[in-house]
């Protein structure tokens, strides 16, 4: 999709999203620079590329034109504990501010960048439908932590750079993320709706993700806040009956909502929580969904194969074990 030959900054390069936009953006020919503080984690990456670890080791002269900023602490990597929240936010608001200055002292400031942000940042909402004109719900950890990230990415419009933050929903893929977490107990009939099942589930398949991070870098009008989600959202108990009828197993065993309860603003916000987010900008500017519905989306995802062809049991077993 990128129209000429482009040099790509990505942090968070490794990462279950980072890494198919590397192997995309090298596939195409294009020039990828991958930050990563553990060059070791950079194997995972199909070449080529250049690696660096720190942002000093780029040159003021080097040409950048665009930057995708995809680095940080994950959300749903475990309980909300003081310590964890600020982890969260000063992740991803510290290497902004180094991309700042590493844009400060580049000859030619880049023509974009492409910051990650979430759909928390429209808080706990009901059933309205929210495009990229609606107001947080109320103020909670999601939509604070999301508003920090996007005022830290703003702040490159002081030096002429467009910027887009993406209102990243939740992202499906096999090799990562949510749906690779409930494959195990979907597999073995012991999936099912989480509390009562009408929360909101704003998703997007990775490598529609993927495009639209692309299309946002040659979209022009692309700029502000960008919901990066399907256009059809759905139920949570839609969900859980979509994904059993792809495994063909039945998803009949609830998870309760009074223990979920237990767990505080994390299981209130990203397990009984949800919003129902609509691609508008995304869809006026011309961006077409490869799977803009879920049972599309899971059927290409899935296919008609066992699903230990498609997760080692051992290994879905860890990454459930693990949250």
């Amino acid at each position: 999709a990128l129209p000429r030959h482009r040099r790509v900054l990505v942090t968070g390069a490794t990462g279950f999203v980072g890494s198919r936009l590397v192997e995309g953006l090298a596939a195409a020919g294009h020039e990828v620079i991958v930050l990563t503080r553990d060059a070791a984690k950079a194997a995972v990456l199909r070449p080529p590329f250049t690696l660096v670890t720190d942002l000093d080791q780029i040159g003021g002269g080097t040409r950048i034109d665009a930057i995708v900023h995809l680095a940080g602490e994950p959300v749903s990597g475990g309980l909300w504990t003081p310590k964890r929240r600020r982890a969260i936010v000063e992740s991803r608001t510290r290497l902004t501010a180094g991309l700042l200055l590493l844009i400060a002292r580049l000859e030619r400031a880049p023509d974009v960048l492409v910051g990650a942000s979430a759909i928390g940042w429209y808080g706990l909402t009901g059933d309205e439908e929210l495009d990229e004109g609606a107001n947080a719900a109320r103020d909670c950890f999601s939509h604070a932590s999301c508003a920090a990230v996007e005022a830290a990415l703003d702040k490159a419009r002081a030096f002429g750079v467009r910027t887009v933050a993406l209102r990243i929903g939740l992202v499906l893929g096999t090799e990562g993320g949510l749906l690779a977490r409930l494959l195990l107990p979907f597999e073995f009939a012991m999936g099912g709706r989480i509390g009562s099942g009408r929360q909101w589930m704003s998703w997007i398949a990775r490598d529609d993700l993927v495009r639209l991070i692309v299309h946002a870098i040659v979209t022009p009008e692309l700029d502000g806040p960008v919901n990066a989600t399907a256009p059809a959202p759905v139920r949570n108990a839609e969900f859980a009956g979509a994904l059993g009828a792809a495994l063909h197993r039945p998803a009949l065993l609830p998870l309760p909502a009074p223990p979920l309860r237990l767990l505080g603003d994390f299981g209130k916000e990203l397990l009984l929580g949800g919003q129902r987010v609509l691609p508008r900008k995304a869809l006026a500017s011309g961006f077409a969904f490869s799977y803009p519905t879920l049972p599309a989306a899971l059927a290409s995802m899935l296919g008609a194969k066992p699903m230990r062809e498609h997760i080692p049991h051992a290994e879905a077993a860890h990454r459930w074990r693990l949250g």
